[in-house]
């Protein structure tokens, strides 16, 4: 008989959907971990923190239900050899990321961060005024001027590394912004809808060299740690911008910070980072060329209902004996 442990317990409910959605199979729900321990011994099936102590005490373990999108602190060398099917929660965030991605770049081409400061200052004061105009034509109350440093979406190139569900999504949005799009992805393949052809991960220099948006949705494997450094910022436009909203290790804050306060790179929109939270006292957050957000990309009231329906709809999947939708590779860590 095919059997679920979900520790820690879940709200009454979850329990409930889980129930109806797991049929005859039997659903144990417990906050107590040495009951946890017992009864892990015959379960088949496992939502919840797994750790080595509960994997050794598995005997008929088939498969495990993470509750997050990223495994680089859910996984452990036993777990990654075991040979239960292992599932994830992606997907869950793939439109409110892809939102959070284009205000960053909205703001960055607009320069609405910097007219944000002048809002505080009530300063009245084009960006740019200063520099490079050119002439035209103006009706009462507007500038006498175009700042070049105001950018037209359409005539820039968006660079994604990582198309995964995330990543597509953010390339969508930058097909239907009139945008340029490369992406860059370890799986050959093409992003849906909009035909754009991936990038094999070698390419990353040639990315970066032609891209005005440089986006990391990568997710945190043992091949993406620190794959944005010193080189990788100096390969990039001088005029670009870089976001990541993937995982903070995958960019080094001191390299990055380094590239900003150089004028390496035009600007940073972060919403991840090495170090969380980021110090206080960090010289990225006096930066006007710099938007910081409190890994909160992925916030959305929509979140929860999405994270119940796809931990349901894998429980259907696994008592029907169909393949989970959500597998990942446990070596590649996603």
């Amino acid at each position: 008989m095919k059997k679920l442990l979900l520790y820690p317990a879940v709200e009454e409910f979850r329990l409930k959907s889980i129930c109806e959605a797991a049929g005859d199979m039997l659903v144990v729900n417990t906050e107590d971990g040495e009951l946890a321990l017992v009864e892990i011994v015959d379960a088949t099936a496992f939502f919840g923190k797994m750790t080595p102590e509960l994997l050794a005490a598995a005997q008929r373990l088939e498969w495990v239900q993470s509750p997050t999108a990223s495994l680089e602190h859910y996984l452990f060398p036993e777990l990654i050899t075991h040979p239960c099917q292992l599932s994830n929660m992606r997907g869950l965030f793939n439109d409110v990321i892809a939102d959070h991605v284009f205000v960053y770049i909205l703001m960055f081409a607009r320069n609405l961060h910097r007219y944000l400061r002048h809002q505080i200052e009530h300063k009245w004061e084009p960006i740019g005024n200063e520099t490079s105009r050119q002439s035209f034509s103006t009706g009462p109350g507007f500038a006498s001027g175009i700042d070049l440093r105001h950018l037209h979406l359409s005539d820039c190139t968006l660079g994604v590394v990582g198309v995964g569900s995330i990543g597509a999504e953010i390339c969508r949005r930058g097909k239907a912004f009139g945008m340029k799009v490369c992406g860059i992805d370890a799986k050959e393949s093409t992003v849906p809808d909009i035909g754009l052809k991936l990038w094999e991960p070698e390419r990353l220099n040639d990315l970066l060299a032609i891209s005005d948006f440089v986006v990391i949705a990568a997710p945190h494997t043992p091949k993406t740690e620190k794959l944005f450094g010193r080189e990788q910022f100096q390969t990039m436009k001088q005029s670009a911008y870089l976001i990541n909203i993937g995982r903070g290790i995958i960019v080094d804050l001191a390299d990055l910070t380094m590239a900003l306060e150089q004028n390496v790179i035009a600007g940073a929109g972060l919403d991840v980072f090495e170090t969380e939270p980021l110090p206080g006292d960090h010289a990225l957050w006096g930066m006007e060329n710099v938007i910081l957000t409190p890994h909160i990309a992925a916030a959305s009231p929509r979140v929860s209902e999405r994270h119940l329906e796809t931990l349901l709809e894998n429980i259907r999947r696994y008592v029907a004996g169909k393949e989970l939708l959500t597998l990942v590779d446990k070596e590649k860590w996603y």
